[in-house]
């Protein structure tokens, strides 16, 4: 159960931070020698996390039923990793990137590109400004994000700061676009399970999913309080950091 709590604590707060949580999990399973990481736990906490974000905006899903343009770009935004992410499952090359080594390039490289998108200037606003065209071009973004290490977030939060967004603003394009993301991972997984006919909802299974829940809505409301009040230096001091020590582990 302790497993469960840490796993669920890194999901539902690397999920929404610009920090990357597969890597996270990928590392503190490994060097930790967690047991429960695997695909029941694991589609349980993106269910924790795709819950928390439905709840948290849930009025701006409403306006997505009232505001179909909205709602559109959304969609047209998330179809890219979707498709990006199907090929890599189907062909079986998403194990091709998932080593330390990746994790500790993606994670550093990454985190300095966060830190130049972050000088930009701001000029756009999510109301007036997010278009079909910027929609379509951080959903392209959104692709590279499939690397471990890179972070979903950090990567959709550096794509709208280029394209000249607030950081609020950033972030909250970013946690909208989660929901389809998050939303197919989840099916996806839940899917998967049903067809290996060895499916049975467990208490860890349950456990995570509410823990994950609790963190991931915490993490959303503490992260766009801060970037309202200050950059993202501090998860670019924290990424060049981790991504150097993984790196220095990983070639001794």
């Amino acid at each position: 159960m302790i497993e469960i709590f840490i796993l669920s604590l890194v999901q539902g707060i690397t999920e929404f931070i610009p920090v990357s949580s597969s890597s996270h999990l990928i590392i503190i399973s490994e060097y930790l020698e967690y047991n429960n990481q695997n695909l029941e736990i694991d589609v349980s906490l993106h269910i924790g996390s795709f819950i928390a974000v439905i709840v948290f905006f849930r009025k701006d899903i409403f306006n997505f039923i009232q505001n179909k343009d909205l709602f559109l770009k959304i969609v047209a935004s998330s179809i890219p990793v979707m498709v990006a992410g199907y090929i890599l499952v189907k062909f079986n090359l998403i194990e091709q990137v998932r080593s330390i080594k990746v994790i500790g390039w993606t994670t550093l490289l990454f985190g300095i590109l966060l830190f130049i998108s972050d000088k930009c200037e701001v000029q756009k606003k999510i109301e007036s400004n997010f278009t079909i065209k910027s929609a379509i071009l951080i959903g392209l973004f959104q692709i590279i994000s499939l690397i471990p290490g890179v972070s979903r977030a950090g990567i959709t939060i550096t794509g709208a700061r280029i394209l000249k967004f607030s950081r609020y603003d950033a972030a909250k394009i970013s946690f909208l676009l989660s929901i389809p993301t998050l939303a197919a991972v989840s099916f996806f997984g839940l899917n998967n399970l049903i067809q290996s006919n060895s499916f049975e909802f467990s208490l860890l299974m349950i456990a995570a999913v509410l823990l994950s829940f609790f963190f991931s809505l915490i993490t959303i409301n503490f992260f766009l309080k801060f970037i309202k009040n200050f950059s993202l230096n501090i998860f670019v001091i924290y990424r060049v950091i981790l991504g150097a020590v993984i790196l220095l582990v990983s070639y001794l």
